[in-house]
This record gives structure tokens, C-alpha cells and sequence, in this order.
């Protein structure tokens, strides 16, 4: 049977792939090749912006409701074809079932939450020094702007990226990562099939440095947001740099998390592994090192390492009640390794886990590493995997400054039933946000925002909603007759 080969979304049309090449998509959990896609160009890209340019402005001109009208017939195309759209998922990322599942719901959910924005986002009315002036500050629509996508939540990126956008007059075009596309394709589906207006939506499938470079290096684009690698985010503003369009970027994270004596174990634990294993530890925000208070260190350590020996894993095409799937790709799997053996290397003790599942698929077993050090790759760089060093701490301070010692600063947690400790935490922890008592999963309504490395801006709730938008200001002087 031929394989499936998707075409770019360009001007309200499925365009052919006019390069000629095509990239493979690989199912991480059997490497089997599930589709191809286009490998897009600059001239792909450049075309899919001038008809955004071009439709921008009758765009903005719609009332906000109307906009928001249309994000709420997205949303319900996408609660149609929910099951699709989960499968697919499962199939080109190695998420879990369940996980796919809560992604495409979180995702209608979105489009209908940015969606009742429409008659709530405002501008302001400022105090003038002059008599008889009135000061206006107007929020308008920042133009063109341009989404670059990661793979590890690929369908609920295309929402938070083009919701906000859309809602507030903007147009989009985006570019979904090369190893997850598929999914964002059965989007353009929906998008076309409920008659949004042409060129107000685009997609151009390709590589980073060809796609999403040309995003980046176009002056019609008002504005860059990506999620990704510090390393794409930073070729991304150096290229933006030179027309100074606006850039947005997720960068990802190494979240320490700290475990107090005083914590509620029970919940610490189930917290922690919920928080490592997630989407088999691909997530920026999701634990990556833990500090565990001394007086219950051995215990935290012999809890963990039975949680961890009861995950499950594998095809999760092949089962609905999986812990979780395969990591994205042959690279992925090959970092994980190499990342494992040189902390070991370094002195490092694994508990538990420390090597590759089976031999076929992109499978590594949850991992638990103990005797590291805050000098460690371990311990600094992002693993992004089912990989958790943990290290031993005194005092409150202690735990504090080896979480603040990091290049990133996405997200951090404590666990403690002491309010005096919590709240000196929150004073002292310098990241963009800090669970106590849970897992790290962010709310639609809050700001998702990263300090340092992590990241420029940010997205969800009113402040991303903003990010989207431009002040205008007017000075009105009246006169007396």
C-alpha cells in the first residue's frame, strides 16, 4: 500500500510539493514509516506569507465575536474528529493513549477558551496633564505572524500559537515539527472544511533551517513564536533580529523539584514520577532533578526507585493502559544513552533503569540516578527523557540555591505542609513557575513564562493573549468655543 503524502496549506488550498523532496514520518514505538510530507522552502514559506499578508486586513476588520465565532467552529471540528486525531498522535509521537486523548480535548478547550476573549480584551482610557485631552491606548493586531512548533505536544501548539493570534486580527502561518506533522494536517482539514477565510491560516511543512529560518527572515512577519531548543530559539532571534520583529520563545527547562521532611510522601512521590514520566519525560516544564531533605532521603530514594520499577511501557498503538510510550527518534534514544553513561562515568549510581528497552522502537527504561553532583550534565543540562538525578540537601536555603543554579528557568515545585516554607520558596525561587504540591501542568488561564534560558515572553491567559497584540496610542485635544 502507498504511503499517505501530505500537501502544504497555503491560501485556503491543499498546494503539491513543489521541491520535489519529501521528508518520512517515523512511528517512534515500531519505526515503521507512517507518512510523507512535504519538504517545504523559502519559496513554499514566502508564499504562504503574502497570502497571509494579503488577508490579514479584512480579517482585523471583523468584529472580535465574529473571530471568536470562528475559533468556537474549530473547536467543534476538533471535538468531531477527536478519535482520529488521538490516534494519530499515539502513532507519530509514541504518546501515550490517554495522553493524545487529554491533549486534543485541552486543545478544543483552548480554541473555546481564547475564543470568549473576544468581548473582554480591551484597551485604556490614561489621565492627560493638559486640560480638555483624553489619552486612548488602543490594542491592535500585530499583522503576520509565525508559528514554529515542537513535536512533544504538537496538536494543543497549534492552539496556543494560532488561537490568541486569530482572535485578536491577526493571521498565521505555521510550521509544525517534521517529526510529528501529521496531526497538524487533520487541523488544516478542519480549518478548511468550516470555510475560514482564505490565507487567514497556513501551514508549510519542512525543516527548521529552511521553513522556519524563512519565517524567521521575512519582514512581513510581525511576529516569531517558537517552542523549542535553546539553540533553535537562538537562530531564530539572531535571523529576527535583522528586520527586529518580535520574537516569542519557549526554550525549555531543567525543573528541580524539592522534597521537605515535612512533605506528604504519598503525594510527593506520586507527584514526581507523574511529573518524570509524563509523555515518557519529553515536556520542558516537567521535573528534571530532585532534591530531597536528608532526614527522609533513603526513604524518598526506595519509594522512587519501586515507583519506577512499576511504570509500564510500550506500543501505546497497542495498549490503552501504558505508563508510557518510546522517546521520539533514533536521536533522542542515542542522547538518552550517552547522557546516562557519562554521569556515570562522572560517579554517578543508577537504582534503577540506565539503558535502552528491547531492541526494537525508541524505548528507555525510567531511570533513577543517585550520587550526583550539581557540577553534572546531569544535573545542568536538559535530559529530556525518563531520566531523575537526585541529590540530598540540609536546609530550606541549601535546596533553594542548587535549584536557582541553573542556565534555565521554566518551571520548579516543592512539596511541604509548612505555609512559611512554601511561601519563602516563592519568594526566593527565580523561574517562571512554581508548583507546591502537585505536579508541573500548567492552566489555560495562567502565563506560561520561562527566566533566563527558558525562554522570552509567553504564552496562555490575558499576558498571552497580549503577546499578540501592539499598542496604538492617540492624544485627543479638545478646544472650547
Amino acid at each position: 500500500m502507498s504511503l499517505r503524502q501530505y500537501r502544504h496549506y497555503i491560501n485556503g488550498q491543499f498546494v503539491e510539493n513543489h521541491s520535489g523532496r519529501w521528508i518520512a514520518v517515523i512511528n517512534p514505538a515500531t519505526e515503521e514509516t507512517l507518512s510523507q510530507i512535504p519538504q517545504g522552502s523559502r519559496e513554499d514559506t514566502d508564499l504562504a506569507i503574502v497570502a497571509a499578508e494579503a488577508a490579514q486586513p479584512k480579517w482585523e476588520a471583523l468584529p472580535a465575536v465574529e473571530r471568536g465565532n470562528w475559533l468556537r467552529r474549530i473547536a467543534a471540528g476538533v471535538r468531531r474528529r477527536e478519535a482520529e486525531i488521538s490516534a494519530t498522535i499515539v502513532a507519530e509521537g509514541g504518546k501515550t493513549q490517554q495522553l493524545a486523548k487529554t491533549e486534543v480535548l485541552f486543545t478544543a478547550d483552548y480554541l473555546e477558551y481564547m475564543a470568549d476573549w473576544d468581548r473582554r480584551y480591551e484597551g485604556e482610557i490614561v489621565q492627560s496633564d493638559r486640560v480638555n485631552e483624553t489619552i486612548l491606548v488602543f490594542k491592535k493586531a500585530i499583522g503576520v505572524t509565525a508559528g514554529i512548533l515542537p513535536w512533544n505536544f504538537p496538536f494543543f501548539l497549534i492552539a496556543r500559537k494560532a488561537a490568541p493570534a486569530l482572535l485578536t486580527g491577526n493571521t498565521i502561518v505555521l510550521k509544525p515539527s517534521e517529526l510529528t506533522p501529521n496531526n497538524a494536517m487533520i487541523f488544516a482539514e478542519i480549518v478548511d472544511e468550516i470555510g475560514l477565510p482564505p490565507g487567514v491560516f497556513n501551514i508549510v511543512t519542512g525543516y527548521g533551517p529552511d521553513v522556519g529560518q524563512a519565517l524567521a527572515a521575512n519582514p512581513k512577519v510581525g511576529m516569531v513564536s517558537l517552542t523549542g531548543s535553546v539553540n533553535a530559539g537562538v537562530a531564530t532571534l539572531a535571523t529576527a533580529a535583522k528586520n527586529i520583529t518580535k520574537v516569542s520563545l519557549e526554550l525549555g527547562g531543567k525543573a528541580p523539584a524539592i522534597i521537605m521532611k515535612d512533605a506528604n510522601l504519598d503525594r510527593a512521590i506520586g507527584a514526581v514520577v507523574a511529573s518524570r514520566m509524563i509523555n515518557t519525560g519529553q515536556v520542558c516544564n516537567c521535573t528534571e532533578r530532585l532534591y530531597v531533605q536528608e532526614e527522609v532521603y533513603d526513604e524518598v530514594i526506595a519509594r522512587l526507585a519501586a515507583a519506577f520499577r512499576e511504570v509500564t511501557s510500550g506500543d501505546p498503538g497497542q495498549s490503552d493502559k501504558l505508563d508510557m510510550g518510546p522517546l521520539i527518534s533514533a536521536d533522542a534514544l542515542a542522547r538518552m544513552e550517552q547522557k546516562v553513561a557519562e554521569a556515570v562515568a562522572q560517579g554517578a549510581k543508577v537504582v534503577t533503569g540506565g539503558k535502552r528497552s528491547g531492541n526494537k522502537g525508541f524505548f528507555f527504561e525510567p531511570t533513577l540516578l543517585t550520587n550526583v553532583r550539581q557540577d553534572m550534565a546531569i544535573m545542568q543540562e536538559e535530559t529530556f527523557g525518563p531520566v531523575l538525578p537526585v541529590m540530598p540537601f540540609r536546609t530550606l536555603n541549601d535546596a533553594i540555591a542548587l535549584a536557582n543554579d541553573s542556565e534555565y528557568g521554566l518551571t520548579s515545585s516543592i512539596f511541604t505542609e509548612n505555609l512559611n516554607t512554601a511561601m519563602q520558596a516563592l519568594k526566593k525561587l527565580k523561574f517562571g513557575e512554581t508548583y507546591v504540591n502537585r505536579e508541573n501542568f500548567e492552566a489555560m488561564q495562567g502565563f506560561h513564562a520561562g527566566w533566563r534560558k527558558s525562554g522570552i515572553g509567553g504564552a496562555d491567559g490575558r499576558h498571552g493573549l497580549e503577546e499578540y497584540l501592539q499598542t496604538h496610542v492617540a492624544y485627543l485635544q479638545a478646544h472650547e468655543d
